[in-house]
């Protein structure tokens, strides 16, 4: 968070305001204050002045009323005697007597040089004609002084005006006192504003110290820590602010404690989920994905974040842009490379806000590659079972059609016909034995009944069984050790198992071919094997003859009788023994099966001895 400044502070802004409001009030008050005295001190200058004028001007009445001339010495003499006696003071800077001519008779000031002469000044001439007093207040410019001039009428006793006083008096010391005054209050001002700034940033600091507490508070709780409170030192409006503030706090750390808990939730449920999730915003770019999504996409969350999820599922064949995907709901990924077959399925929902508006999309994608090949080698399995029946079935209504038509009464074909039905009739028989054997197998019906034997005497035996039936062109060849191998198993099963392998080592083998039978113990674990030298089978079919139904060479494999369910019933029963069985061949040099099977232990074989 970025700091703030001293300047940008609250607590200057509140000095400032708190100054600027002090200092407002101090110039409302100074000024009416001074305003008021001003006033007050004109009004007592003009009052004492115009009293003492008022003296002089009658004075000066007595001295006009003698019946003097104008050009009367003594009058002349008498009246400057009197302006002399009356401006004994600074404050009176001139004053000027003039007779009805009108003529300035005389003057105290500096205008002595127009003393006798006529003068046409309106204002004295206005007080000669009028009779009123005319006063008034002026600067002047030369001394930058207030000036309180005016003219008075000098009256005999019938109230005619015989003559006029002109005065004009200073008004500097009003001023002066003034200008101090203010002086006064300027100093006033500037001690008021340093102890209220004194004293505004202690009560500043006061109320903001909790607010600043409450900022460093909300910093750290930015972070996620909800562990500190902010200390209440009072119950005022900042107190309990700080008490809501530390419930906020309390309120928060529970909110997130619960978010948390949830998002780990989430995210163990994410984690282990089998199926992988990506989620999007609104216009598609991935924001989330899971572990399993990307093993399953084969890419990163780093690698796809921000990419459309059309583009990463490659979608495009199937939709033009994304608002499309709520409309699919549901479809299947072809993801397969040359080097691995992979089928995914993407079921899409959409995910909402608190107004019920669109706000993104949520995809589950689930590998369906198992299921897929399940459910193709289901529908093999059923067409192969029709196969296999209609091949027989139809060979035997073509035959029983004929014997039908007359055929049974030839003594020659009759027979012919009745042993191939016969054949037939066992061939199904035998299909249907090993597929219901399949069946009940495949739903864990089928119980073994397990006994402790010695291996190889017994393999002896059924070596032996076939060595009696076999064609004398086809050699058996045994590598068994001599030491004995105690196995628990199934004898039926396990013999069930050798048969199939062992007939198809002999109905595969070549005239003057050699089957050789191996036993050996690697560990835990006992392993026989059966090569033969047939023709062998190309090395991308070799996991694929366990598989029901399935025939390298299916056509020889039929005019032999076998059913194609030998090799998948032997693994499902060395499955049951908690065994393995496989293949290992070359296309025209053979086969080899091979299985392992569990040997009991030294401890277990001694109990059953």
């Amino acid at each position: 968070m970025k700091k703030v400044g001293f300047f940008q502070s609250v607590r200057l802004k509140f000095v400032v305001i708190y100054i600027l409001l002090l200092l407002l009030g101090i110039q409302v008050i100074g000024a009416y204050f001074v305003g008021k005295l001003e006033e007050q001190l004109v009004e007592n200058f003009t009052t004492s002045m115009n009293g003492r004028l008022d003296s002089l001007a009658f004075s000066l009445q007595s001295a006009f009323e003698a019946e003097r001339g104008e050009a009367d010495p003594t009058l002349k003499s008498e009246i400057n005697s009197l302006l002399n006696d009356f401006n004994d003071t600074d404050d009176i800077r001139k004053l000027s007597v003039y007779d009805d001519g009108p003529n300035l008779i005389a003057s105290s000031g500096g205008d002595k040089k127009n003393i006798g002469k006529k003068v046409t000044d309106i204002r004295i001439t206005k007080v000669f004609m009028l009779g009123e007093t005319e006063q008034q207040v002026y600067v002047d410019k030369e001394s930058n002084t207030r000036l309180w001039v005016g003219s008075k009428p000098i009256t005999d006793e019938s109230g005619n005006v015989v003559g006029v006083l002109r005065f004009e008096t200073s008004m500097k010391d009003i001023y002066d006192q003034l200008q101090s005054i203010n002086g006064i209050f300027a100093r006033g001002t500037l001690l008021a504003i340093t102890i209220t700034a004194i004293l505004g940033i202690l009560v500043a600091r006061t109320i903001t110290n909790p607010l600043t507490q409450m900022k460093k508070q909300a910093q750290i709780m930015a972070t996620g820590d909800f562990s500190q409170k902010v200390d209440i030192k009072g119950n005022d409006e900042i107190g309990q602010l700080g008490i809501t503030f530390n419930d906020l706090n309390d309120k928060l750390r529970l909110a997130q404690a619960t978010t948390e808990g949830e998002r780990r939730k989430l995210s163990s449920v994410l984690s282990n989920m089998s199926d992988g999730v990506i989620a999007t915003d609104r216009l598609g770019a991935i924001i989330l994905m899971n572990e399993p999504a990307s093993k399953l996409l084969g890419q990163t969350f780093d690698e796809v974040q921000g990419q459309s999820l059309v583009d990463v599922l490659d979608l495009n064949d199937q939709m033009e842009d994304i608002s499309e995907v709520e409309e699919t709901g549901s479809t299947i990924i072809d993801l397969s490379t040359d080097e691995k077959h992979l089928l995914l399925k993407a079921n899409f929902s959409v995910i909402e806000d608190e107004n019920n508006e669109m706000n993104g999309f949520i995809s589950v994608i689930s590998d369906v590659t198992e299921q897929e090949k399940v459910e193709q080698e289901r529908r093999e399995f059923v067409s192969n079972v029709s196969h296999e029946l209609r091949t027989p079935l139809t060979t035997m209504r073509s035959y029983i059609e004929a014997l039908n038509d007359g055929a049974w009464q030839d003594p020659d074909i009759a027979p012919r016909f009745l042993d191939v039905t016969q054949n037939e009739t066992d061939r199904m028989i035998r299909l249907v034995n090993d597929l219901l054997q399949l069946t009940k197998m495949d739903h864990k019906e089928t119980s073994l009944v397990k006994e402790r034997v010695e291996f190889v005497e017994y393999f002896n035996q059924v070596i032996d069984r076939f060595e009696m039936n076999k064609d004398e062109n086809v050699t058996f060849v045994r590598h068994l050790p001599k030491k004995k191998m105690y196995v628990w198993i199934d004898k039926d099963k396990i013999t069930q198992v050798l048969d199939n392998v062992i007939s198809n080592a002999i109905k595969y083998s070549p005239e003057g071919g050699t089957i050789r039978f191996e036993a050996y113990s690697t560990k835990k674990q006992m392993r026989v094997t059966i090569a033969d030298e047939g023709i062998g089978m190309p090395a991308d079919t070799v996991d694929k003859i366990f598989d029901r139904f399935y025939r390298v060479d299916k056509s020889r494999a039929r005019q032999m009788g076998g059913t194609g369910l030998g090799l998948a019933i032997a693994r499902e029963m060395i499955d049951a023994h908690h065994g393995k069985i496989w293949a290992e061949s070359q296309e025209g040099k053979g086969t080899t099966i091979l299985f392992t099977l569990p040997l009991m232990s030294q401890k277990r074989r001694g109990n059953h001895e």
